[in-house]
């Protein structure tokens, strides 16, 4: 995984509460054996009409977003079942932070699983962002994981909560997994120890 210490990127305005995982990544594409390609499937029934063609009404279609990487977005968003698959698509389309009031548990988790991060803003701040967002085209916004802010190009900044372990666990770009074995050796020491 990708240390995440700062990151500025373009801001994507999704004004929507209740994104749910189902909308994040449809399930019929959850039968993929690789953890890979999720890109081209996210938000897909809002960014593809029936016909297979792109929505241009979808956010992520408008040319201005392109190479977006900050998704602002409404209130519980990852909401609904707990794939993993919601986080892989975010962050294999490129987004790297997605700012909202707050966000379903297992999402945010999973978010913190897989290297993107979660920031949750008071609802009136996100709603700034995207009203901002939309009004300046190129806005750019730089979160700052070691002191934990949202900066806008003005240099308004907001703090943002998020757990020590979550924190460190970003800032060295580790997994649960990649933490353990950090401690390989005393594991290793432990089980000889033990007879294991």
């Amino acid at each position: 995984m990708e240390a995440f210490k700062e990151h500025v990127g373009l801001g994507v305005p999704l004004d929507r509460i209740n994104v749910d995982t189902d909308q994040i990544i449809p399930k019929q594409f959850l039968k993929r054996i690789e953890r890979t390609g999720f890109e081209d499937f996210l938000f897909y029934d809002w960014r593809y009409l029936d016909n297979g063609e792109p929505n241009p009404d979808f956010v992520l279609n408008v040319p201005r977003y392109q190479g977006g990487s900050v998704l602002v977005a409404g209130a519980n968003f990852g909401c609904g079942s707990s794939r993993e698959h919601a986080p892989w698509a975010l962050q294999q389309y490129g987004f790297k932070v997605v700012i909202a009031p707050s966000f379903a548990d297992i999402f945010r988790n999973n978010c913190y699983k897989n290297g993107v991060l979660p920031v949750a803003l008071p609802a009136d701040v996100v709603k700034d962002l995207i009203r901002q967002i939309e009004a300046q085209e190129g806005y750019q916004l730089r979160v700052d994981l070691e002191v934990q802010q949202v900066i806008q190009p003005d240099g308004t900044s907001y703090t943002f909560e998020i757990g020590d372990f979550e924190k460190q666990c970003l800032l060295n770009g580790l997994d649960e997994i990649g933490w353990t074995l950090q401690f390989e050796s005393q594991i290793a020491q432990y089980e000889s120890r033990v007879g294991i």
